[in-house]
């Protein structure tokens, strides 16, 4: 009789073990599921209906549902807008919208409708980048790979925004500067005075450029390890993701002009006294970019052009991204982008996005004055590039031109 009820008080004092361990289990769960969420800073208190009651099923608990169920109560597929619908009123609604979101006036609502014309502009854009992936005859590589196969290293142009949900891929010498300046003040990820900057352009510009101000997919292996990749691909599914494109060749001019016509100590001992070496009969270089200049010794546009065509180049590094390809800094076939700018129609669709993602009281685009590289230079610049050279430049940016619907420059390529 003793042994029996010692047995069961061994039972007794086993199971409440066990129910003491699961407690545990599942308390550590929960705070490694706020840990790895992408940190999000308050923004205005919005109530929210209490959720729907689902059935209960056996099914276990995920942490890849916990990431989808986080972003899901925000974000509606590529919007950036809120879930929740707005109740109907016939009242000032500019009025009800400030009683709504202060202190913050994040999300406005607009009296006028946006142009028909400017919404099929981006029509034609979105659907001739998924005609141009589906295109065999539009060949380049990496076209056919998953977005599982791009290597981490290949992500960090695209910029994350959690508090307003956008992805912003920045290709240099397309506006990226104020782009980015417009992501820091929507992120804020800069303060003055302990205050969020509000004013792009009181940024400066050492640290527009500089990646601590930006969280980019490439560090979201080091914050969130082996479900990064999963995280992506949520965020890719629910945020506004964008970009902004210009004329390949009239880019490769902009770019040309910034980096080796002006004073650039970097990239004149990375890049310039390469090309002035194999094709400018320097085999000896000035040492330093105020010595060259001090000579007038700088690479030509002509030299400029062998240095891209010279398959040497690439065997080396990577093209710096101020003339890498578009399909390579933002992967438009594995990513559904949901706005597609050009730079040539820069302010109207600045306006047409900053609307679209209902920032637009938040921040306005800055107006750039300075002297932009035009398109009907094209011409004069590559006066001095032989034919040939042309044409094979051409079939090195062909992808760019027909993702983004630029003609084939005829008056270039049949001189």
């Amino acid at each position: 009789m003793g042994t029996s009820r010692l047995f069961r008080i061994f039972v007794v004092l086993g199971s409440a073990f066990m129910i003491l361990l699961i407690i545990i289990y599942w308390d550590d769960v929960g705070v490694s599921h706020l840990y790895l969420h992408t940190p999000v800073s308050p923004g205005p208190k919005i109530p929210h209906a209490p959720p729907p009651q689902r059935p209960q099923t056996s099914r276990t608990p995920s942490f890849l549902s916990d990431i989808d169920a986080f972003v899901n109560q925000f974000l509606e597929p590529g919007t950036g807008e809120p879930t929740d619908p707005v109740p109907p009123d016939t009242s000032n609604q500019s009025e009800k919208a400030e009683e709504r979101y202060i202190p913050r006036r994040e999300w406005k609502i607009h009296l006028t409708p946006l142009a028909a014309e400017l919404r099929e502009r981006q029509e034609q854009r979105r659907r001739l980048l998924q005609e141009m992936c589906a295109n065999d005859s539009v060949v380049f590589p990496g076209k056919n790979r998953s977005f599982d196969d791009i290597p981490n290293k290949e992500l960090d142009h695209l910029i994350v925004d959690d508090r307003h949900g956008i992805i912003y891929c920045y290709v240099p010498k397309v506006a990226c500067s104020n782009w980015k300046r417009i992501m820091i003040v929507l992120s804020e990820s800069m303060l003055r005075d302990g205050v969020p900057q509000r004013d792009p352009l009181a940024i400066p510009r050492d640290l527009v450029h500089n990646s601590s101000m930006h969280f980019t997919f490439n560090k979201f292996w080091k914050r969130y390890g082996k479900f990064a990749k999963h995280l992506m691909k949520v965020k890719l599914k629910k945020y506004t993701k964008f970009l902004f494109v210009r004329d390949p060749f009239v880019r490769l001019i902009s770019a040309y002009r910034n980096k080796f016509e002006l004073r650039n100590e970097d990239f004149y001992r990375r890049f310039a006294q390469v090309m002035l070496r194999r094709y400018g009969n320097q085999p000896t270089p000035p040492a330093s970019v105020d010595e060259a200049f001090s000579v007038g010794i700088h690479p030509s546009f002509s030299h400029f052009i062998q240095y891209l065509l010279d398959p040497q180049t690439e065997k080396e590094m990577p093209f710096n991204e101020h003339w890498r390809q578009v399909y390579r800094l933002c992967h438009p076939c594995q990513i559904q982008y949901d706005f597609v700018g050009h730079l040539e129609t820069a302010e109207e669709d600045a306006e047409h996005l900053l609307r679209q993602l209902r920032v637009d009281n938040v921040v306005e685009f800055p107006t750039s004055h300075r002297n932009l590289t035009a398109s009907s230079w094209e011409a004069d610049w590559f006066s001095t590039v032989p034919v040939e050279a042309r044409r094979e430049l051409y079939k090195l940016y062909e992808p760019d031109f027909r993702l983004f619907g630029y003609d084939r420059p005829e008056w270039i390529l049949n001189e």
